[in-house]
Protein backbone atom coordinates (compact mmCIF):
# COMPACT_ATOMS: atom_id res chain seq x y z
CA UNK A 1 0.00 0.00 0.00
CA UNK A 2 2.93 1.96 1.30
CA UNK A 3 4.57 1.77 -2.28
CA UNK A 4 1.53 2.18 -4.20
CA UNK A 5 0.92 5.72 -2.49
CA UNK A 6 4.48 6.71 -3.12
CA UNK A 7 4.21 5.59 -6.38
CA UNK A 8 1.23 7.67 -7.29
CA UNK A 9 2.55 11.09 -5.57
CA UNK A 10 5.65 10.40 -7.91
CA UNK A 11 3.53 10.28 -10.75
CA UNK A 12 1.48 13.10 -9.61
CA UNK A 13 4.83 15.08 -9.09
CA UNK A 14 6.31 14.32 -12.47
CA UNK A 15 2.90 15.05 -14.54
CA UNK A 16 3.18 19.09 -12.59
CA UNK A 17 6.77 19.39 -13.44
CA UNK A 18 6.31 18.39 -17.03
CA UNK A 19 3.77 21.22 -17.66
CA UNK A 20 6.51 23.32 -16.67
CA UNK A 21 7.96 22.96 -20.25
CA UNK A 22 4.46 22.75 -21.68
CA UNK A 23 3.86 26.46 -20.29
CA UNK A 24 6.67 27.67 -21.92
CA UNK A 25 6.23 26.51 -25.37
CA UNK A 26 2.67 27.70 -25.59
CA UNK A 27 3.79 31.31 -24.14
CA UNK A 28 6.40 30.97 -27.07
CA UNK A 29 3.77 29.93 -29.09
CA UNK A 30 0.81 32.21 -28.30
CA UNK A 31 3.33 35.10 -28.48
CA UNK A 32 4.05 34.16 -31.99
CA UNK A 33 0.89 33.67 -33.49
CA UNK A 34 -0.59 36.80 -32.54
CA UNK A 35 2.32 38.90 -34.17
CA UNK A 36 1.28 37.10 -37.24
CA UNK A 37 -2.86 38.03 -37.05
CA UNK A 38 -3.00 40.81 -40.04
CA UNK A 39 -3.63 44.39 -39.25
CA UNK A 40 -2.13 46.78 -37.05
CA UNK A 41 -3.70 47.52 -33.66
CA UNK A 42 -1.84 51.12 -33.71
CA UNK A 43 -3.81 51.69 -36.42
CA UNK A 44 -7.06 50.14 -34.97
CA UNK A 45 -6.87 52.24 -31.61
CA UNK A 46 -6.01 55.20 -33.21
CA UNK A 47 -8.78 54.38 -36.09
CA UNK A 48 -8.14 55.29 -40.09
CA UNK A 49 -8.47 59.25 -40.06
CA UNK A 50 -5.24 59.29 -37.15
CA UNK A 51 -1.82 60.83 -38.42
CA UNK A 52 0.99 58.59 -38.93
CA UNK A 53 2.28 60.46 -35.46
CA UNK A 54 -0.14 59.35 -33.61
CA UNK A 55 -0.06 55.79 -34.87
CA UNK A 56 3.85 56.06 -33.92
CA UNK A 57 3.20 57.04 -30.45
CA UNK A 58 0.47 54.86 -30.11
CA UNK A 59 3.38 51.76 -31.23
CA UNK A 60 5.84 53.60 -29.29
CA UNK A 61 3.31 53.53 -25.81
CA UNK A 62 2.55 49.99 -26.49
CA UNK A 63 5.84 48.96 -27.28
CA UNK A 64 5.24 47.43 -30.59
CA UNK A 65 8.44 48.84 -31.97
CA UNK A 66 10.89 47.08 -29.76
CA UNK A 67 12.66 43.58 -30.98
CA UNK A 68 10.44 40.46 -30.72
CA UNK A 69 12.55 38.91 -28.30
CA UNK A 70 12.67 42.23 -26.22
CA UNK A 71 8.15 41.72 -26.55
CA UNK A 72 8.87 38.30 -25.67
CA UNK A 73 11.09 38.81 -22.24
CA UNK A 74 8.56 41.91 -21.35
CA UNK A 75 5.74 39.63 -22.09
CA UNK A 76 7.12 36.40 -20.77
CA UNK A 77 8.20 38.50 -17.02
CA UNK A 78 4.94 40.00 -16.36
CA UNK A 79 3.06 37.18 -16.98
CA UNK A 80 5.00 35.14 -14.13
CA UNK A 81 4.12 38.45 -12.24
CA UNK A 82 0.79 37.88 -12.75
CA UNK A 83 0.45 40.80 -15.11
CA UNK A 84 -1.07 40.45 -18.35
CA UNK A 85 -1.38 43.77 -19.56
CA UNK A 86 -4.16 46.14 -20.39
CA UNK A 87 -6.48 45.32 -22.86
CA UNK A 88 -6.55 48.33 -25.88
CA UNK A 89 -9.77 47.02 -25.98
CA UNK A 90 -11.31 47.01 -22.89
CA UNK A 91 -9.01 49.73 -21.41
CA UNK A 92 -8.48 47.75 -18.80
CA UNK A 93 -6.19 45.04 -16.97
CA UNK A 94 -6.23 42.01 -18.56
CA UNK A 95 -6.43 39.80 -15.51
CA UNK A 96 -9.12 41.55 -14.24
CA UNK A 97 -11.29 41.69 -17.53
CA UNK A 98 -10.66 37.70 -17.80
CA UNK A 99 -11.45 37.07 -14.31
CA UNK A 100 -14.77 38.78 -14.66
CA UNK A 101 -15.86 36.36 -17.82
CA UNK A 102 -14.00 33.28 -16.67
CA UNK A 103 -17.00 31.92 -14.14
CA UNK A 104 -19.75 31.81 -16.74
CA UNK A 105 -17.33 29.80 -19.37
CA UNK A 106 -16.27 27.69 -16.88
CA UNK A 107 -20.06 26.88 -15.86
CA UNK A 108 -21.44 26.09 -19.10
CA UNK A 109 -18.29 23.95 -19.55
CA UNK A 110 -19.30 21.46 -16.32
CA UNK A 111 -22.56 22.53 -17.08
CA UNK A 112 -22.18 20.57 -20.58
CA UNK A 113 -19.69 17.86 -19.20
CA UNK A 114 -22.88 16.59 -16.64
CA UNK A 115 -25.20 16.80 -19.32
CA UNK A 116 -22.70 14.46 -21.45
CA UNK A 117 -22.68 12.10 -18.84
CA UNK A 118 -26.36 11.95 -17.83
CA UNK A 119 -26.82 11.21 -20.89
CA UNK A 120 -23.77 8.65 -22.23
CA UNK A 121 -23.40 6.72 -19.36
CA UNK A 122 -26.77 4.81 -19.20
CA UNK A 123 -27.49 4.88 -23.03
CA UNK A 124 -23.66 3.50 -23.73
CA UNK A 125 -24.75 0.33 -20.84
CA UNK A 126 -28.25 -0.31 -22.55
CA UNK A 127 -26.75 -0.60 -25.65
CA UNK A 128 -23.75 -2.69 -24.42
CA UNK A 129 -25.58 -4.87 -22.83
CA UNK A 130 -28.33 -5.14 -25.69
CA UNK A 131 -25.78 -5.22 -28.33
CA UNK A 132 -26.95 -6.15 -32.01
CA UNK A 133 -30.71 -5.72 -30.72
CA UNK A 134 -33.14 -3.09 -31.82
CA UNK A 135 -32.13 -0.92 -28.92
CA UNK A 136 -28.47 -0.86 -29.43
CA UNK A 137 -28.98 -0.23 -33.32
CA UNK A 138 -31.29 2.59 -32.34
CA UNK A 139 -29.36 4.69 -29.85
CA UNK A 140 -26.62 4.15 -32.13
CA UNK A 141 -28.42 5.51 -35.00
CA UNK A 142 -29.75 8.92 -33.03
CA UNK A 143 -26.78 9.51 -31.44
CA UNK A 144 -25.00 9.23 -35.61
CA UNK A 145 -27.07 11.68 -36.74
CA UNK A 146 -25.55 14.18 -33.55
CA UNK A 147 -21.91 13.59 -34.78
CA UNK A 148 -22.86 14.46 -38.67
CA UNK A 149 -24.51 17.69 -37.55
CA UNK A 150 -21.88 20.25 -36.80
CA UNK A 151 -22.10 21.92 -32.95
CA UNK A 152 -23.16 25.96 -34.84
CA UNK A 153 -25.92 24.30 -36.45
CA UNK A 154 -27.59 22.23 -33.76
CA UNK A 155 -27.14 25.51 -31.42
CA UNK A 156 -29.08 27.20 -34.03
CA UNK A 157 -31.68 24.67 -34.87
CA UNK A 158 -32.95 24.84 -30.88
CA UNK A 159 -32.38 28.76 -30.86
CA UNK A 160 -35.07 29.17 -33.38
CA UNK A 161 -37.21 26.32 -32.51
CA UNK A 162 -37.44 25.99 -28.64
CA UNK A 163 -36.01 29.31 -27.78
CA UNK A 164 -37.49 31.83 -30.77
CA UNK A 165 -40.75 30.32 -31.27
CA UNK A 166 -41.60 28.38 -28.50
CA UNK A 167 -40.25 30.65 -26.32
CA UNK A 168 -39.27 27.93 -23.35
CA UNK A 169 -35.76 29.05 -23.14
CA UNK A 170 -34.09 32.20 -23.22
CA UNK A 171 -32.41 33.67 -26.20
CA UNK A 172 -29.13 34.86 -24.66
CA UNK A 173 -27.90 36.16 -21.15
CA UNK A 174 -26.05 34.37 -18.11
CA UNK A 175 -29.16 35.13 -14.91
CA UNK A 176 -28.04 35.55 -11.75
CA UNK A 177 -28.63 33.11 -9.00
CA UNK A 178 -27.44 29.49 -9.82
CA UNK A 179 -31.16 27.82 -11.03
CA UNK A 180 -31.01 31.48 -12.89
CA UNK A 181 -27.98 30.31 -14.84
CA UNK A 182 -29.23 26.98 -14.93
CA UNK A 183 -31.99 27.55 -16.54
CA UNK A 184 -30.56 30.63 -19.28
CA UNK A 185 -26.98 28.50 -19.79
CA UNK A 186 -29.55 25.19 -20.71
CA UNK A 187 -29.65 25.57 -24.47
CA UNK A 188 -25.87 25.79 -24.91
CA UNK A 189 -24.84 23.31 -22.71
CA UNK A 190 -27.12 20.85 -24.51
CA UNK A 191 -26.04 22.07 -27.74
CA UNK A 192 -22.57 21.18 -26.90
CA UNK A 193 -23.68 17.96 -24.94
CA UNK A 194 -25.10 16.30 -28.00
CA UNK A 195 -22.24 16.12 -29.87
CA UNK A 196 -19.48 15.32 -26.61
CA UNK A 197 -22.25 12.72 -25.57
CA UNK A 198 -22.32 10.53 -28.79
CA UNK A 199 -18.53 10.66 -29.02
CA UNK A 200 -18.44 9.36 -25.21
CA UNK A 201 -21.24 6.99 -26.24
CA UNK A 202 -19.77 4.99 -28.43
CA UNK A 203 -16.31 4.53 -26.81
CA UNK A 204 -17.81 3.86 -23.68
CA UNK A 205 -19.95 1.64 -25.56
CA UNK A 206 -17.15 -0.29 -27.30
CA UNK A 207 -15.28 -0.39 -23.60
CA UNK A 208 -18.17 -2.16 -22.12
CA UNK A 209 -18.71 -4.86 -24.44
CA UNK A 210 -14.90 -5.54 -24.50
CA UNK A 211 -14.79 -5.92 -20.73
CA UNK A 212 -18.04 -8.24 -20.93
CA UNK A 213 -16.06 -10.86 -23.32
CA UNK A 214 -12.57 -10.84 -20.98
CA UNK A 215 -12.18 -13.87 -19.32
CA UNK A 216 -12.17 -12.07 -15.45
CA UNK A 217 -15.36 -11.13 -16.29
CA UNK A 218 -16.15 -14.79 -17.42
CA UNK A 219 -15.06 -16.34 -14.38
CA UNK A 220 -16.94 -13.77 -12.44
CA UNK A 221 -20.04 -15.01 -13.74
CA UNK A 222 -19.40 -18.84 -13.52
CA UNK A 223 -19.08 -18.07 -9.56
CA UNK A 224 -22.47 -17.01 -9.34
CA UNK A 225 -21.98 -13.27 -8.73
CA UNK A 226 -24.87 -10.95 -8.88
CA UNK A 227 -25.03 -9.20 -12.03
CA UNK A 228 -25.37 -5.35 -10.61
CA UNK A 229 -22.04 -6.45 -8.70
CA UNK A 230 -20.29 -7.45 -12.22
CA UNK A 231 -21.25 -4.77 -13.52
CA UNK A 232 -20.07 -2.12 -10.87
CA UNK A 233 -16.86 -3.98 -9.57
CA UNK A 234 -15.37 -4.97 -12.96
CA UNK A 235 -16.98 -3.92 -15.82
CA UNK A 236 -17.21 -0.27 -15.32
CA UNK A 237 -14.33 0.75 -13.97
CA UNK A 238 -11.98 -1.40 -16.23
CA UNK A 239 -14.10 -0.03 -19.19
CA UNK A 240 -14.34 3.50 -17.78
CA UNK A 241 -10.08 3.88 -18.05
CA UNK A 242 -10.33 4.82 -21.86
CA UNK A 243 -13.51 6.81 -21.46
CA UNK A 244 -12.02 9.35 -19.14
CA UNK A 245 -9.08 9.84 -21.22
CA UNK A 246 -11.65 10.92 -24.08
CA UNK A 247 -13.53 12.76 -22.00
CA UNK A 248 -10.50 14.73 -20.49
CA UNK A 249 -9.91 15.52 -24.36
CA UNK A 250 -13.39 16.23 -24.79
CA UNK A 251 -13.32 19.08 -22.05
CA UNK A 252 -10.77 20.28 -23.60
CA UNK A 253 -12.59 20.68 -26.46
CA UNK A 254 -15.03 22.37 -25.29
CA UNK A 255 -13.12 25.32 -23.75
CA UNK A 256 -11.89 25.80 -26.98
CA UNK A 257 -15.57 25.73 -28.48
CA UNK A 258 -16.90 28.06 -26.63
CA UNK A 259 -16.10 30.93 -28.60
CA UNK A 260 -19.04 29.75 -31.19
CA UNK A 261 -21.22 28.30 -28.57
CA UNK A 262 -21.35 31.70 -26.49
CA UNK A 263 -21.17 33.71 -29.68
CA UNK A 264 -24.47 32.01 -30.95
CA UNK A 265 -26.39 32.09 -27.66
CA UNK A 266 -24.57 35.77 -26.91
CA UNK A 267 -23.03 34.41 -23.55
CA UNK A 268 -20.92 36.91 -21.78
CA UNK A 269 -17.94 34.40 -21.60
CA UNK A 270 -14.45 33.77 -22.08
CA UNK A 271 -15.15 32.67 -25.40
CA UNK A 272 -17.05 35.50 -26.92
CA UNK A 273 -14.58 37.35 -25.63
CA UNK A 274 -11.85 36.05 -27.90
CA UNK A 275 -13.32 37.11 -30.99
CA UNK A 276 -14.26 40.23 -30.21
CA UNK A 277 -10.22 40.62 -29.26
CA UNK A 278 -9.09 39.36 -32.88
CA UNK A 279 -11.56 41.60 -34.36
CA UNK A 280 -10.16 44.32 -32.49
CA UNK A 281 -6.42 43.19 -32.63
CA UNK A 282 -6.21 43.50 -29.08
CA UNK A 283 -3.02 42.02 -28.61
CA UNK A 284 -2.96 41.81 -24.90
CA UNK A 285 -6.15 40.49 -24.18
CA UNK A 286 -5.99 37.79 -27.14
CA UNK A 287 -2.54 36.76 -25.42
CA UNK A 288 -4.29 36.63 -21.72
CA UNK A 289 -7.21 34.57 -22.96
CA UNK A 290 -5.24 31.82 -25.20
CA UNK A 291 -2.86 31.27 -22.17
CA UNK A 292 -5.85 30.97 -19.72
CA UNK A 293 -7.62 28.29 -22.04
CA UNK A 294 -4.04 26.57 -22.20
CA UNK A 295 -3.94 26.76 -18.62
CA UNK A 296 -7.29 25.31 -18.05
CA UNK A 297 -7.07 22.71 -20.71
CA UNK A 298 -4.02 21.73 -18.76
CA UNK A 299 -4.95 21.28 -15.52
CA UNK A 300 -7.68 19.31 -16.88
CA UNK A 301 -5.43 17.01 -18.60
CA UNK A 302 -3.39 16.58 -15.61
CA UNK A 303 -6.81 15.72 -13.51
CA UNK A 304 -7.86 13.38 -16.05
CA UNK A 305 -4.39 11.56 -15.76
CA UNK A 306 -4.60 11.52 -12.15
CA UNK A 307 -8.27 9.55 -12.56
CA UNK A 308 -6.79 7.13 -14.31
CA UNK A 309 -3.90 6.66 -13.05
CA UNK A 310 -6.29 5.46 -10.13
CA UNK A 311 -8.54 3.89 -12.48
CA UNK A 312 -5.24 2.13 -13.54
CA UNK A 313 -2.47 1.47 -10.73
CA UNK A 314 -0.33 0.01 -13.68
CA UNK A 315 0.29 3.99 -14.87
CA UNK A 316 1.77 5.23 -11.79
CA UNK A 317 3.36 2.21 -11.20
CA UNK A 318 5.33 2.32 -14.56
Amino acid sequence: MATTSMAGLQYTLNRILLMIPTFLLVMIIIFLLVRLLPGDPAIAIAGDKASDADIAAIRERLGLNAPLWTQFWLFLTNTLQGDLGRSILLRAPVTEVILARLPTTIFLTLYAVTLSILIAGPLAFVAALNRGKWQDNLIRAVFQVGLSMPVFYIGLLLLTFLAAQLRMFPVGGYGETFLDRAYHLFLPAVTVALYTSAILMRNLRSAIIEVLDAEYVQFARAKGLPPRLILGRHVLKNALVSTVTLLGLSIGQLMSGTLVTETVFAVPGVGRMMLEAIFARDYPLIQGLTLTFAVLVSLVFLMTDIFQSWLDPRMRLS
